[in-house]
């Protein structure tokens, strides 16, 4: 059993809950700050992120080191798809631009599961990556949290 306090909200879920988890990953992941964002996680958590493959904090704060020197400038929306008891399905996309410049949205869905303290104890994440113009971005806010008041997934039709 973990020693760790518990990180609501915690199982099962509501649709509150989970738009709430939801929310607080998104928040924690647009701060991109490795070693917070790992800490929603369990200390031996299992990832599949594309067709990379992850096992516990210490790897998991080394791929985001590695993920945000590569995608500069990055701003993320999360969305709930679909949740059960400890499972919460999303779908997301980002924008980032490379070190040339080169714009990108990157759409994606992950399945996570929970353990009973609310630390995420698997993330298996689809990606896709879109090069588009900068004049086609979709993610204008300041480095950071999202607004309350921009747009969600739906609503920029993506």
């Amino acid at each position: 059993m973990s020693t760790e306090a518990p990180r609501p909200p915690l199982p099962p879920f509501t649709r509150e809950t989970a738009i709430q988890k939801v929310r607080a990953a998104e928040d924690a992941w647009n701060a991109r700050d490795p070693e917070r964002v790992s800490l929603a996680y369990t200390l031996d958590s299992v990832w599949r992120n594309r067709a990379e493959f992850l096992a516990g904090r210490n790897a998991i704060v080394e791929f985001l080191r590695r993920k945000w020197v590569k995608e500069i400038e990055y701003r993320l929306i999360k969305e709930l798809w679909a949740f059960t008891e400890n499972r919460i399905a999303v779908r997301f996309a980002y924008e980032w631009r490379d070190d040339s410049g080169q714009w990108f949205r990157s759409y994606g869905n992950e399945n996570w599961e929970f353990d009973e303290l609310g630390y995420m104890r698997r993330r298996i994440a689809s990606i896709n990556d879109l090069p588009i113009e900068a004049g086609g971005r979709k993610f204008h806010w300041p480095q950071g949290r999202r607004p309350d008041d921009h747009p969600g997934l739906s609503d920029l039709g993506l």
